[in-house]
């Protein structure tokens, strides 16, 4: 079909060469004949006009810039421009203008991406991998991969802050912790973390915060990259990890805050840690236990042995392994230890009518609040794999589960026989997927044979053999692996002639004999008609990109197309494993060095790793490159971090994370760093400076004229400049932060490169760094990486994701993203982005104050802040009201009170067209004059459409209606608001005091509603 599509534009391509051959190089795509010819005659320059692709359908720029050329200029006279260079002459600063075009290829349309994406991705070889390390193949049901994965109306939401709009994926998140906690044993489970060594990190973390002691104790059976993830997050908090058995450590000197245990372990063995438990406990140490969430539904959890923490990753659980990511990492606790937990965590409360509703929990502001005295930086959760595990795990239900995990044990079970019969080694003596073996002859001929096969084994350094079965593993598998291992024996044979059962440990003392999910959620929805109507009707709940624009500032909620989000569902791409030679992965090198060059050319940085698996991890990964930098030139007492006090909360909690010490900058009333205070502060602390924290365009939605300025003052005092990379989108194309004097950042690609959010995760953090901070960049114990792959260096530090690239499956889309675009569609892009905030900014300063712009250019970058503070005063109204109210308006909020308490910060982005724009000026603009009403008296101050925001169905539709305006008014304040386009909210106004108050984070047994 594709090749098809590619020969139907044939003909026009062959026009367009010719025309090309004649020299009219900047002819419209659709010209006709005769205004050719006057094209060649003038061969003026047009930059709206896309001179690559000649009558081309499938022009990619066009699709994702939504206004149109007529729309574009309507809005620039509205602003009082002739062009878009005009406007962005006067919006950017002049001496940091990149004035070049882009160094990366012409755009591709559509139909060519997704060819040339399926040829990449069959440059991966793709072998079966038995290999586990806590990635395993499985399956995801096609009704979940096409009604949550593929699906937008799943993949474009925001995090859930505004849960009025979010009950779907807030149940389904529940569900999730639900599944968690019933499978653990555990009290509380937060929404997910990243992946299962952050999540190891993050617990030790938490056992250092709960009893100060600096030593931690690792056992040696921990899968070896969670080891890595952990020893890099020690090293920058000063703590010490003892990596050993740990059956062999004493325990009694009290020097260990935390352990780390696996169970199953890495080496598959099951173990029963009953009296270590007990011992640690006695010394108050805590336990931290990684485990397997199938392996759970037979075998009994660590809450049975007494482990305070669980860990581990649900990616077994419906989600491919993606080359490493995204999947996400649990994190379950005793409930002694929640408000020590990192991560977002749904809970159960009740709305202002009483009626149970899902909102954040907890942390959900803590880094907004606590900053640099944060528990974690951790700010993107993995949402959207968190809903396919959770909805994977409905679908089968406790039953369904029991038996995948029953199945993969007895062909674990039939393989250790028959490579035991043939004189095998086989070193578990209790297992549930997982055997090493020492094999009856040679390592080579096993590796000679499994190659035969295109098999990928461990292979261990003692020349010991793991082996790893999934859901996915068939009986012909068992025959080929047998072979491998010199035997001529069938698993049918060995299974004929064995009592497997003997040794199952369904007859062991590891047996699970306590019941798991028992929620009717996980009970119910078993038929595919049943789970269609389920995943819909959460779906249903939600404000999502398809429904409307969300306007939220800082978070560039932008157009995530289709043809971007293809190639993650192109097998090549989702079904290798992270570990596996890299011979079988030409496709994935080949893509990773396109998109690390085109984001090189972009941003004016020298190399990229892409590892950090989210915005967080980025600044984490950057600070500690910073931090190594320093050491590497015997300046290690540079520990001084200045960060303006307007940053996002992150940026303090990442800087603690990596080692540092926080230093806060002030701002002036008109929203620039105070550069009398960081002159200050620089010379305070010019021995010890080891970097400014800044983002460009500012927090505030500003291009601030002396950021050249600033980055050379930090130099000339040997400190370096992180800068924030969450406002890229106001950049591309037309200024490089790698030009202006920063030496890295991290590039939020959930952002300004069209990785989906969904719904809270998940996000990625690739770091650029200059040429001096290479060296630097994150590493792995498993894979290295080439000069002709990524860049490598033994003075790196050590890895701050499981994975060696992160979230290798979705980097794709980004890739697609500016392949599609190319240089002058990326230019666009930008253009476009701060024209509309202007235009929005300039439809709604009328009616409402806003905050800051420039002072020359008295413009606003692609974001701008309103102040709605005064309404506290003149009318009892606070940005919270106005964010409700504007749900029965069907929008999103703007991001709320951040970055100053009291605002609203509207972010349009470049994908929203002028109608869309209009109309939620027009709401906003409507309930000015709401809140007007309320100041002259016209609506009552306590009981108002603002007051009693959002409303639902069930209270317009009851029959006493005594509130002091009219239901119309309600539900319809607006003309193009249709009763059958309307976005209800499904609950009320949300209780968020209760909700803490009475904590309640799974699905209770009694609440039907859970099961609806």
């Amino acid at each position: 079909m594709l090749r098809r599509n590619a020969v139907h534009h044939f003909t026009c391509l062959q026009k367009f060469r010719a025309v090309q051959k004649m020299g009219l190089k900047n002819c419209h795509p659709l010209s006709t004949k005769s205004n050719l010819q006057s094209t060649a005659e003038n061969n003026e320059s047009h930059d709206e006009k896309w001179k690559t692709i000649f009558c081309r359908s499938d022009l990619f720029p066009e699709r994702h810039i939504g206004p149109r050329r007529d729309e574009q200029q309507e809005m620039l006279s509205i602003l009082g421009f002739r062009t878009l260079d005009d406007l962005i002459d006067k919006a950017i600063p002049l001496g940091i203008r990149y004035d070049k075009e882009l160094d990366i290829a012409a755009p591709v349309g559509e139909t060519e991406l997704i060819e040339k994406a399926q040829a990449i991705a069959e440059k991966n070889d793709v072998w079966r991998s038995f290999i586990g390390m806590g990635y395993y193949n499985c399956f995801t049901p096609h009704t979940i991969l096409r009604n949550v994965f593929e699906n937008p109306g799943w993949t474009t939401q925001y995090t859930p802050y505004q849960p009025e709009v979010a009950q779907g994926r807030l149940e389904s998140l529940l569900n999730y912790q639900t599944m968690i906690c019933d499978l653990t044993g555990m009290d509380l489970s937060n929404a997910s973390l990243l992946d299962e060594g952050t999540a190891a990190a993050e617990a030790l973390t938490v056992c250092h915060r709960y009893n100060k002691r600096k030593q931690l104790l690792v056992s040696s059976n921990v899968h070896p990259q969670t080891i890595d993830v952990v020893k890099t997050r020690a090293k920058s908090f000063g703590l010490d990890v003892t990596v050993a058995d740990v059956a062999s450590v004493s325990l009694d000197s009290k020097q260990y805050s935390g352990v780390l245990l696996q169970y199953p372990d890495t080496n598959g063995d099951l173990t029963d840690y009953s009296d270590f438990v007990k011992i640690a406990h006695s010394n108050e140490v805590l336990v931290v236990c990684a485990t397997d969430l199938l392996a759970l539904t037979l075998i009994k959890p660590p809450s049975t042995f007494g482990a305070d923490i669980c860990i581990g990753n649900s990616q077994r659980f419906g989600v491919p392994m993606g080359y490493g990511g995204p999947h996400a990492g649990f994190f379950a606790c005793k409930k002694s230890l929640v408000r020590l937990m990192p991560g977002r965590m749904v809970g159960i409360t009740r709305d202002m009518d009483g009626n149970l509703a899902y909102r954040l929990a907890l942390q959900t502001r803590e880094q907004h609040i606590r900053r640099d005295r944060a528990t974690s930086n951790i700010c993107t959760a993995q949402a959207l794999l968190a809903n396919i595990s959770a909805m994977y795990a409905i679908y089968h239900g406790p039953e369904g589960l029991t038996n995948i995990a029953k199945c993969i044990h007895r062909l674990t079970l039939t393989l250790a026989e028959g490579l035991k019969q043939r004189g095998n080694d086989v070193k578990n003596d209790h297992y549930f997927d997982t055997i090493r073996v020492n094999p009856i002859g040679s390592l080579e001929s096993v590796i000679t044979r499994a190659t035969e096969k295109r098999i990928n084994l461990r292979y261990f350094p003692d020349k010991t053999v793991g082996i790893s079965i999934d859901e996915t593993t068939s009986v012909e598998d068992i025959d080929d692996l047998l072979y491998i291992f010199g035997s001529s024996e069938s698993a049918k044979n060995i299974v004929l002639s064995c009592n497997l059962e003997s040794v199952s440990i369904e007859e062991s003392k590891f047996k699970r004999i306590s019941k798991f999910m028992t929620n009717p959620v996980f009970n119910t929805y078993h038929s595919e008609t049943k789970m269609v109507r389920y995943m819909k009707s959460l779906e249903n709940k939600d404000i999502s990109l398809v429904h409307s624009m969300i306007p939220l500032g800082s978070c560039t909620m932008k157009l995530n197309s289709t043809t971007e989000m293809m190639p993650c569902s192109i097998k090549e791409f989702s079904n290798l494993h992270p570990f596996i030679p890299k011979n079988q992965t030409k496709g994935y090198e080949e893509l990773f060095q396109e998109l690390e060059n085109d984001l090189c050319a972009i941003t004016g940085y020298d190399k990229i790793s892409f590892q950090p698996n989210s915005g967080a991890q980025g600044e984490y990964a950057g600070l500690r490159a910073i931090q190594q930098y320093h050491e590497s030139r015997n300046e290690a007492q540079r520990k001084i971090c200045l960060i303006p006090v307007s940053a996002h909360g992150t940026n303090p909690a990442s800087a603690i994370m990596a080692g540092m010490k926080v230093e806060p900058i002030n701002v002036t009333s008109e929203g620039r760093i105070d550069l009398a205070h960081l002159k200050h502060k620089v010379n305070e602390h010019t021995e010890n400076l080891s970097c400014l924290m800044i983002t460009y365009p500012s927090t505030f939605g500003i291009f601030e004229e002396t950021v050249a300025d600033v980055c050379d003052l930090i130099h000339s005092h040997g400190g370096q400049v992180y800068l924030d990379g969450a406002n890229m989108n106001a950049q591309v194309g037309l200024c490089r932060p790698g030009d202006f004097g920063s030496d890295v950042s991290h590039l939020n690609l959930h952002k300004t490169f069209c990785i989906p959010h969904g719904g809270g995760g998940p996000g990625v953090g690739p770091i650029g760094v200059k040429k001096h901070l290479a060296p630097f960049l994150p590493k792995h114990s498993i894979v290295t990486f080439g000069d002709d792959f990524l860049y490598h260096s033994e003075g790196g530090h050590n890895a701050v994701s499981a994975a060696p690239y992160g979230s290798a499956a979705i980097l794709p889309i980004s890739w697609a993203y500016i392949k599609m675009m190319g240089p002058k569609g990326l230019r666009k892009a930008t253009q476009v982005a701060i024209l509309n905030a202007n235009y929005m900014c300039k439809l709604l300063e009328a009616h409402y104050k806003v905050l800051f712009k420039g002072f020359e250019s008295n413009l606003v970058a692609h974001e701008f802040i309103l102040d709605v503070r005064e309404f506290k005063r003149t009318a009892n109204i606070e940005a919270v009201d106005i964010a409700k109210r504007l749900m029965d308006y069907g929008f999103h909020a703007p991001t709320m009170s951040w970055p100053v308490a009291g605002t609203l910060m509207i972010e349009p982005t470049e994908s929203e067209d002028k109608e869309e724009m209009d109309r939620f000026c027009e709401a906003l603009i409507r309930i000015r004059q709401e809140i007007r009403s309320i100041e002259n008296g016209k609506l009552d101050s306590k009981i108002n459409p603002l007051k009693m925001a959002p409303h639902t169905q069930n209270q317009v539709a009851e029959d006493n209606w005594n509130r002091p305006y009219s239901r119309k008014e309600a539900v319809f304040p607006m003309p193009s608001i249709l009763s059958g386009t309307k976005i209800w909210p499904r609950v009320g106004r949300i209780d968020d005091t209760y909700g803490d108050t009475n904590l309640v984070c799974t699905c209770p047994p009694i609440l039907p509603e859970c099961a609806v």
